[in-house]
């Protein structure tokens, strides 16, 4: 039996492109998410520090705070992990809170620098 040497390239290349097409989503989705102190997305604030896509469409994300005492602490990772959730495509959520590196404004992106003043 001939075989193609191109299909598992074809095949790797597209769970690849549908891979992204969700990170681009999850993003997405994640720029509606907003800490009610500040007027900026949480993704722009940079408080997003890892989105990994795994087998079976399992997402894992690493995301921190502006402080450890930040006061949505309590809800605002569970509204973010249950935001990812409705995005079509997404089996399931691992999302972890970390503190390290510490979130400062250098972690910001430019529109957000932008929209506080502080570029």
């Amino acid at each position: 039996m001939q075989q193609w040497l191109g299909t598992p390239s074809i095949l790797l290349w597209k769970a690849k492109s549908k891979m992204s097409e969700l990170k681009d989503k999850i993003i997405a989705e994640i720029k509606t998410c907003y800490d009610p102190e500040i007027p900026v997305n949480i993704y722009d604030l940079g408080l997003i520090y890892k989105i990994e896509i795994l087998e079976g469409n399992k997402v894992k994300v690493d995301m921190t705070l502006t402080s450890p005492n930040c006061p949505v602490a309590d809800w605002l990772p569970e509204s973010v992990k249950q935001s990812i959730k409705r995005v079509e495509g997404v089996a399931d959520v691992d999302l972890k809170l970390v503190w390290d590196p510490p979130w400062d404004k250098s972690k910001m992106s430019e529109a957000a620098l932008m929209e506080l003043n502080l570029n």
